[in-house]
């Protein structure tokens, strides 16, 4: 029986994917559980805390599919951590009491927390392959559109011209910079841990260090410099950055949404038979996966702001903030994943019509182009004045619904200077680009 959107067969593949949930699933939590015991009681061994054989009996014993999961729930319910719940079943299951040496110096977090670690290392390259996938599309539309005009908008009216390519560009550079972001902070996040009862590795009276160095080494992670039991800004980290991938990937859904409207229809999510219909308007086209995607990422960004009340523990050995992480951090991956998903889907099929992009241009009868006119003629009746005077003519093209061309080329003190000609250069969104094609192909190069 599945409550959440996450679980939920009906939504499960809209909001996450299979991929991220197996990750952050009681199976894959159990077998990491079950994985940092097996490697502890391989180091241990081999620096002689424990018997080979001992060693040799856990190990044998160290897969998911000895571990009672129905029991692990009823241990768990009754002790209030699962950890002492699979130790116990590791334990029972190994000859001759050599299974005592099970967790041998270790205690409750270090198994969650290395687990923890664990699950988001692979959490991890399943968001960065998204955001490869993402930037290649990201940069297809780019090149594409590398020069096709479209209305930029400043306060949702229309402003002057851009490209296309320049808007998709924009989006590269970000989903660039998530990418360094994710690949820089796994030197910090990707770090074992094993420190025992308050973070002293007591428990231990030789080897302490060397079985910590070991573990993480077995493990492929790397060692604390000390214990960051409740030192968690590392685990904050991380939502950080799913926030701020998510803010991104609103950013994108939210421009979709808009240039989807029925008076702008310049880009549309791509069409599948009956997606994003209506149950009363058949023609409605809904943007539905943008929806879904707004929808995902704005809880991505309440989780990452929990991460980051769960630093403030207390003392060594945290009371309660520790278990923010438990509920918030596989909620926040997988509804990413189906945030990625989406805007995955999005972009690879996304409709361009560079010819309704033209018509809103056109739409003002010139008045967006009025900073090109006033640009042209700065040099001729000085910046200011052209501004004023370019002003009044818009004023007048709107109340006469006329075209902007024909105001400028009537009054007497532009036509001193420039011809009609002239002023239709200026008028040609195509001729007022700026440095959109550079900037575009600045972003591409860091691909």
């Amino acid at each position: 029986m599945a409550a959440s959107i996450i679980d939920s067969s009906i939504f499960q593949g809209i909001f996450s994917s299979d991929a991220m949930r197996a990750v952050w699933s009681d199976e894959n939590r159990t077998r990491k559980y079950i994985d940092v015991e097996r490697a502890l009681a391989i180091v241990q061994a081999r620096l002689g805390l424990i018997p080979q054989e001992a060693a040799d009996e856990i190990v044998s014993h160290c897969q998911l599919e000895q571990i009672d999961m129905a029991r692990l729930r009823q241990q768990t319910e009754r002790i209030g951590y699962p950890i002492l719940g699979v130790v116990t079943q590791l334990n029972q299951l190994c000859r001759d009491q050599l299974g005592e040496y099970v967790h041998w110096g270790a205690t409750t977090q270090d198994i969650t927390d290395t687990a923890t670690v664990l699950q988001i290392r692979e959490a991890l390259v399943l968001v960065d392959d998204e955001l490869a996938a993402i930037a290649a599309a990201l940069a297809k539309l780019a090149r594409e559109h590398r020069l096709t005009p479209v209305i930029g908008r400043s306060n949702l009216q229309q402003a002057i011209p851009v490209t296309f390519g320049y808007k998709m560009a924009g989006l590269l550079s970000a989903v660039l910079r998530h990418r360094e972001r994710l690949a820089q902070l796994r030197e910090r996040v990707l770090v074992g841990e094993f420190a025992g009862a308050a973070g002293t590795l007591a428990s231990l009276e030789r080897g302490a260090m060397e079985t910590q160095a070991g573990l993480c080494a077995e493990l492929g992670l790397a060692q604390p410099v000390i214990a960051w039991h409740t030192i968690r800004d590392n685990i904050a980290e991380v939502g950080a950055v799913l926030g701020l991938i998510g803010g991104t990937l609103g950013k994108l859904s939210m421009d979709v949404k808009l240039m989807m409207q029925t008076e702008v229809a310049e880009v549309f999510e791509p069409y599948h038979h009956g997606r994003g219909s209506s149950s009363t308007m058949p023609q409605k086209r809904n943007p539905i996966a943008s929806c879904y995607i707004h929808a995902a990422i704005s809880v991505v960004r309440q989780h990452a702001a929990s991460l980051m009340d769960a630093m403030v523990a207390d003392h060594e050995r945290s009371t309660g903030p520790w278990e923010i992480e438990w509920i918030v951090l596989p909620e926040a991956f997988c509804l990413m994943a189906g945030a990625l998903k989406q805007s995955r889907a999005v972009l690879e099929g996304l409709e361009v019509d560079p010819v309704a992009m033209r018509r809103n241009i056109d739409m003002t009868g010139g008045l967006v182009m009025s900073e090109a006119v006033m640009m042209g003629l700065g040099p001729y009746i000085g910046r200011e004045h052209a501004h004023d005077l370019v002003y009044d003519l818009c004023r007048e093209s709107l109340a006469q619904r006329r075209p902007l061309i024909d105001l400028l080329a009537e009054h007497p003190e532009i036509r001193a200077h420039v011809d009609r000609a002239a002023l239709e250069r200026m008028l040609d969104p195509a001729h007022y680009l700026g440095q959109s094609g550079v900037m575009v192909d600045r972003v591409l190069a860091r691909m």
